[in-house]
């Protein structure tokens, strides 16, 4: 699944450490997501939507 994290997280000066830690994930994690080799779990996926304030849709982009 593509999606916008490292551009949303970019944007706000946050290394994907402090992504991680605000989400209460791995730093592996995080780049798992960003870098398309893990798909997020729905929970996580709205955790990180209501992070950045964003719909889902908005961050994670089907590729359909």
């Amino acid at each position: 699944m593509n999606n916008r994290l490292r551009v949303l997280r970019a944007e706000r000066g946050w290394s994907q450490g402090d992504l991680a830690e605000r989400l209460q994930v791995s730093r592996q994690s995080v780049n798992a997501i960003e870098t398309g080799r893990y798909d997020p779990s729905l929970p996580l996926a709205f955790r990180i939507a209501k992070l950045f304030a964003l719909p889902v849709e908005a961050i994670f982009l089907s590729e359909v």
